[in-house]
Parts: C-alpha cells; structure tokens; sequence
C-alpha cells in the first residue's frame, strides 16, 4: 500500500445510512445496554473471540487491532470482500447474545443498540487509532487504583504485537511495516506506551465513540 501523505478524510455514519465498502477500513464500537458488563467472566471473553474469529474468517474480514473492556469493545478492521461489515458484527454480536442469555438466564437487548462505525481513510489515522484501541485497558487500571502492563492485558491485540501472544484474529504486519524491529525509540511498542492517552484522546476527538 502506498505511503499516506497524511490527507485526512473521516466519514461518520449513521446506522440507516452506512455503506461499507470492499477495501475500506472502520472503526467499530458497541457498549453494553444502559453501559452494563457484556463479559462477566474470562469465559465470556472466549466465547465472544471465538465468535469474532469464526465470522471474519467466514465474511473476508481483517482485523488490524481489538480490545475488550467489561462493558464494551473496538475493532479497527477492513472490509476484505463484498460482505459487509455488517454482517460480521451482526452475526457475532447475535450469536454471541444468544449464548449470554442462555448462560445467564436473561432476556432482553444486551447491547445497547446498533454497532457504530467510522470509516477511516488515512494510514496515519489507522495507526493513531491502534494506539488509542490498546490503550484501552488503562480505564480499567485507572478504575481501579492500580498501575500494571499494557501487555498483561490479554484481551485486546496488544500482545500480539508484541509477540507475547498469537490469538490468530489480527494482521499485524501493514502496522508493524511502519515501526522498526531493532530501535527501541522506534519501535510500535514505544509508539504506544510513550504518549498521553488523553491528549491523544483530544487528538482523536473526531473518530472516537463516546
């Protein structure tokens, strides 16, 4: 892929309206109905990647990053074919809802509407996103009162990059060509843990989901 001179075109979608196109790259989002926990136990977190795992592969999905947080989730991910978007997280947010309901007795929408998406088309935007996706985890630490590893954090695609993990969902090579293997100064795990997330959040205002 040719290098972005760093034009930055961000189109916001509402849900009636979206068009997802083959070769386009989005940022997804949902949160839990009323901001509830979509994932009690670690379990949850399985099945719900295992799901992710079978309809990407099934609807020519790329995953270039992901996080799961207790009440909600991103993807940055690219339409690989002439199956949307759509119907990969439809398909596993339903199927992923049925088993939540059955295992804890529940009824009722679990998340808290329609998915939201933005699409994204500049690889520097791409790359600011993977950051400010794998910085997630932080809220949860800053929640919590506690300081830990970024790379401890087994739910989201950040070990993987660092080669701590392999959960077989992410294509990291189009991010990592874009860092160096050898200078620790250039290198994506510095691009990551050596920023502010709130300025970069500022920075990122506009392709974000609050």
């Amino acid at each position: 892929m040719k290098r972005p001179r760093f034009a930055v075109i961000i189109k916001e979608m509402p849900y009636r309206n979206i068009i997802f196109t083959k070769g386009e790259c989005y940022h997804v989002f949902n949160r839990g109905n009323r901001k509830e926990n979509i994932f009690l136990d670690n379990q949850d977190k399985k099945v719900f990647l295992n799901r992710v795992k079978k309809y990407k592969e099934e609807c020519g999905i790329i995953i270039f990053g992901f996080c799961l947080m207790p009440n909600h989730f991103h993807f940055l991910l690219r339409q690989e074919t002439g199956i949307s978007v759509s119907d990969f997280i439809h398909k596993t947010l339903i199927s992923y809802s049925m088993y939540f309901n059955k295992k804890y007795a529940t009824v009722g929408r679990l998340f808290q509407g329609p998915f939201k998406a933005k699409q994204v088309i500049d690889d520097e935007y791409l790359l600011q996103l993977s950051r400010y996706i794998h910085l997630n985890p932080l809220e949860i630490s800053k929640a919590h009162n506690k300081t830990w590893s970024l790379a401890d954090y087994p739910w989201s695609s950040y070990p993987d990059y660092l080669g701590r993990a392999n959960s077989g969902l992410c294509n990291k090579d189009f991010i990592l060509s874009y860092f160096s293997k050898n200078n620790p100064s250039l290198s994506y795990k510095y691009f990551i843990e050596k920023v502010d997330p709130e300025v970069l959040k500022e920075q990122l205002k506009d392709l974000i989901f609050e």
